[in-house]
């Protein structure tokens, strides 16, 4: 393809992008497609020649399009946001275009640097402790991560060998793999399921531990796990807190768990993948409170801040205890630039060695919108979930399972389980909307969560008017069955009252 036939085709897939955009609430949120369809409507082997960029185009929309679940649609109201904007896509475009693997300093200046600057500016925006940032003295900083799952793999696979060292130093008796053995990390029952996948990939046992009735882990819960564990002559290596579970978007109580883990020498990391958008808000400025005990956090920027994944960024507050722990320097990565003016080679603070130049669309994302528009797009999306909380707490059919938190409402009809399942499912078979379930001890609720590029308050009606009328179907098959059980039951009682042993009584035979 030549630069000429790559601007025609760039072109009407920019103009293709627009306009699936612009006509996305046109869209059932969920496909009608069966698994497999795909394997139908494709040939079994790659083309032998090329292609016209029309009929690909075309297939584009033919062919991949229905078999798409639409999360930018702000229909979308299932897990938590997956963030976009115009302007991040076209930073990721102009990222793509360079193709940069950006391992160390030289392998691309401008890509490590950038990122050193808009970690900075993230740090500050979230107003984080500013031992956090690049440009403090000391030797911590930012990192733009791939997910949140990433993160917290480092953190745990970095506080494990900063352990093993530790201990192999104090007791030097130990073998290597008898402390590896003796290792125990710490979460809440509560936190992402990548936290127990990183104890699995990690090699160390995660314990979950249950969360109060509010679904808080706190200092108090973690002391006692600790203390058993180390009367039973385990080593507590990490504690991983939560500020926006999955489940209900609660928050960890970190000052008491920075406390028990510095008593303790327990590594604390600070999974604020979604409730981390939060810290620039001063109306949640209490949500920063303890960060300063904090050895390491990760945010999701590809979840609330208009910049699209994969874009999570990680702060730490030494990170040679991450270079030390994931240092493998063979001479082909060496040049002569090493540990100059503080630029760090990021292949160290990572489990890959490749890396994309992400700060690229993060950069023109936040000189797009600014500071200030990217703390009223997280506000609206607050407001937003009150209007929905308000809609609920004004239909007396439903009742609030935890309070509002942010953008999430969780909510369900008054009833058994039963019925929250029956809504779930109507809703779902008629993909106007898409919501999922999950549970409070043995009871199921709903989640309803601010999600798609641009929503606004008509988005919200509809969805609210969706819930409604699918009650009311569930209902009314509710009341249809039950009065077919009623009259199965009154046969059966008639039958019963006038046949006995198959003989009909006397004053029937009479007749």
């Amino acid at each position: 393809m030549d630069a000429k036939t790559f601007r025609e085709f760039g072109k009407a897939a920019v103009d293709y992008v627009a306009d699936y955009m612009e006509n996305i609430r046109d869209c059932d949120i969920l496909p009608s497609v069966k698994p497999g369809y795909l394997f139908d409507l494709l040939p079994k082997d790659m083309p032998e020649t090329s292609e016209d960029w029309r009929d690909i185009l075309e297939d584009v929309d033919r062919i991949i399009k229905p078999g798409i679940t639409h999360w930018q649609s702000p229909n979308m109201h299932a897990f938590y946001p997956t963030a976009s904007s115009f302007p991040a896509m076209v930073g990721d475009m102009l990222c793509n275009a360079f193709s940069v693997i950006g391992f160390s300093w030289i392998a691309s200046p401008a890509c490590t640097e950038l990122e050193v600057v808009v970690m900075d500016w993230l740090a500050k925006f979230l107003k984080l402790p500013e031992e956090f940032l690049h440009s403090h003295e000391g030797p911590g900083g930012g990192i733009i991560q791939g997910s949140a799952s990433e993160s917290i793999l480092v953190a745990l696979m970095a506080a494990r060998e900063q352990a093993v060292k530790h201990w192999k130093q104090k007791h030097p008796e130990m073998s290597e793999s008898d402390i590896r053995g003796k290792l125990v990390s710490y979460s809440s029952d509560q936190s992402n399921s990548c936290v127990e996948k990183a104890g699995v990939l990690g090699a160390v046992t995660m314990r979950l531990l249950p969360a109060n009735d509010e679904f808080i882990l706190t200092g108090e819960i973690l002391e006692k796990a600790v203390l058993k564990d180390l009367e039973q002559g385990l080593i507590p290596l990490i504690c991983i807190a939560t500020l926006g579970t999955t489940g209900t978007c609660a928050y960890d109580d970190i000052p008491s768990l920075g406390a028990v883990c510095q008593k303790y020498n327990i590594w604390l990391h600070v999974d604020a993948a979604y409730a981390g958008s939060a810290f620039a808000l001063e109306e949640f400025s209490h949500l920063r409170n303890g960060l300063e005990l904090v050895e390491s956090l990760n945010f999701n920027m590809h979840k609330f801040l208009m910049v699209n994944f994969d874009c999570a960024g990680m702060w730490l507050k030494d990170a040679n205890k991450v270079v030390d722990s994931f240092n493998v320097d063979p001479i082909y990565l060496k040049h002569k630039y090493e540990g100059q003016n503080k630029m760090p080679d990021f292949r160290h603070w990572q489990i890959p060695l490749g890396r994309r130049f992400r700060a690229l669309k993060v950069w023109v994302t936040f000189r797009t919108i600014g500071a200030e528009g990217l703390r009223a797009y997280i506000r609206k999306h607050i407001d937003l979930a009150k209007r929905f909380e308000n809609f609920v707490l004004s239909d007396s059919r439903f009742e609030m399972v935890a309070n509002r938190s942010l953008g999430l409402v969780c909510f369900r009809p008054k009833g058994d389980n039963l019925r929250t399942t029956e809504l779930l499912n109507q809703l779902t078979e008629r993909k106007q909307i898409y919501l999922i379930q999950a549970k409070r001890g043995n009871l199921h609720f709903l989640r309803f969560c601010i999600c798609g590029m641009d929503p606004q308050e008509e988005d919200v009606d509809f969805a609210w008017k969706e819930i409604q009328s699918q009650l009311d179907v569930v209902l009314e098959k509710e009341f249809l069955n039950g009065v077919k059980n009623d009259v199965d039951i009154i046969s059966q009682k008639f039958s019963k009252d006038v046949y006995i042993n198959g003989t009909a009584p006397i004053s029937e035979k009479s007749k």
